[in-house]
């Protein structure tokens, strides 16, 4: 069974597993670029974000989750509380990832779901996803999810295309 969770300490193990096996990819979402090795102070960092606690400069509260399977991390979410311009054209309000060996299972789409289902307890009705349009995989899951998309466009920070896919809370799939 997958289980949403937010970070806590007893999953330190997995969690640098789920790094391990990443390698030198690169990592969704950005939290998992965060600094980890005193894991107990990594913990309180996420949790304290979600809580709007030490916001770097420009950033907004965010919610980092963990998708546990059999007590391993098989996936991260994160799911920003509110949108900043910035983060309308490079961050949307949900950033996920799963670990290599999980993928092609279904687990993304799940990952996606239950984050979605945390955006509406706190009351968003819709949200924003965004994916370099070469990411099949992460487009098809956006859009098994109820996912509309909005726009496709260009930035400096990214070669290639962007898509913006907007996801009514309403039409989460189940």
């Amino acid at each position: 069974m997958l289980s949403l969770i937010t970070p806590t300490v007893e999953y330190e193990d997995s969690y640098q597993s789920y790094l391990d096996e990443l390698g030198s990819a690169e990592r969704y979402p950005f939290t998992l670029d965060f600094e980890f090795n005193d894991f107990a102070t990594l913990v309180a960092r996420l949790n304290n974000l979600s809580l709007g606690i030490d916001l770097p400069d420009g950033s907004v509260p965010s919610t980092t989750f963990w998708l546990v399977e059999d007590s391993e991390i098989v996936g991260v979410s994160n799911l920003r509380h509110r949108m900043t311009e910035r983060l309308r054209l490079l961050g949307g309000h949900i950033g996920f990832g799963v670990r290599p060996s999980a993928q092609g299972r279904g687990v993304a789409k799940e990952l996606l779901k239950q984050t979605l289902t945390q955006a509406g307890h706190l009351g968003m009705s819709e949200v924003l996803v965004i994916c370099l349009e070469e990411n099949i995989a992460s487009s098809r899951v956006i859009e098994a999810n109820g996912g509309r998309l909005e726009s496709e466009y260009s930035v400096p920070e990214y070669d290639g295309l962007l898509r913006r896919y907007a996801i009514p809370i309403d039409k989460v799939a189940t």
